[in-house]
C-alpha cells in the first residue's frame, strides 16, 4: 500500500456549493474509489495565492492508503477535479477545486535530478513552466504554508525524502507573516 498526501484547495464555487461543501464532496468522492481514507485535516481559510489573484481559499490536506502507482492515483484526482468543474485554463489560476499529489511515502519521482530541477526553477519561470512528468514530492512543498499547515494537521512527522525535514519543521522554518493570515474554519 502507498500512502498519498493530497493537498486540496478551492476558492470559486461548483455550481451552488461554496469551496468547503466542494471540499467535502471531493473527499467522499475519494472514499468511493479503491483508496482508503486515513486522516483529513481540518479546513482553513487562507489568502489567494499568488497575492491579489482571486478570493481566498479553503485548504485541507488528505492522508490516503493504495494500491494505485503515483501516475494513476494523480489521473484519479484529476476525474474528481473535472467532476467539480475544474477547468485548466490559467496556471496558479482559481479554480473549483485543486486535488495536488503532493507526496508519494518517501518517493522522489521521476528521479532526483529531475526533481531538484523543478524545487529549485526560479519564480517567473515556475509561473510559466508545467512539467511533463510528475514530480514528487511536490517541488515547492516546503514553500507554501497553504499546503503545510493542513498537511501539519495529519502528517506532522512525515519527513521530506529530499530535504530530510519533517512536515512540522518545513511549517516552522515559514516565515512568520506566512503563517499569520491562515485561519482554521469552523463549520
Amino acid at each position: 500500500m502507498n500512502d498519498f498526501y493530497i493537498a486540496m484547495g478551492a476558492n470559486l464555487p461548483s455550481g451552488d456549493s461554496p469551496p468547503s461543501d466542494t471540499l467535502q464532496a471531493a473527499i467522499r468522492d475519494l472514499g468511493q474509489r479503491n483508496m482508503a481514507i486515513e486522516a483529513v485535516s481540518s479546513f482553513y481559510r487562507t489568502p489567494c495565492f499568488p497575492a491579489g489573484a482571486g478570493p481566498d481559499y479553503v485548504n485541507a490536506a488528505i492522508h490516503l492508503k493504495s494500491d494505485l502507482p503515483s501516475k494513476d492515483m494523480l489521473s484519479q484526482l484529476h476525474e474528481i477535479e473535472a467532476k467539480h468543474g475544474r477547468e485548466r485554463l490559467e496556471r496558479w489560476g482559481m479554480r473549483t477545486l485543486d486535488l495536488d499529489l503532493v507526496a508519494c511515502g518517501d518517493s522522489v519521482l521521476p528521479d532526483l535530478e529531475t526533481y531538484e530541477r523543478w524545487r529549485t526553477l526560479p519564480q517567473d519561470a515556475q509561473r510559466q513552466a508545467t512539467p511533463t512528468d510528475l514530480i514528487l514530492p511536490h517541488p515547492r512543498l516546503q514553500d507554501r504554508a497553504f499546503v503545510l499547515v493542513p498537511l501539519r494537521d495529519i502528517a506532522a512527522q512525515w519527513r521530506h525524502p529530499v530535504l530530510k525535514l519533517t512536515v512540522t519543521e518545513m511549517c516552522n522554518a515559514l516565515a512568520p507573516e506566512a503563517l499569520g493570515d491562515i485561519v482554521v474554519l469552523e463549520y
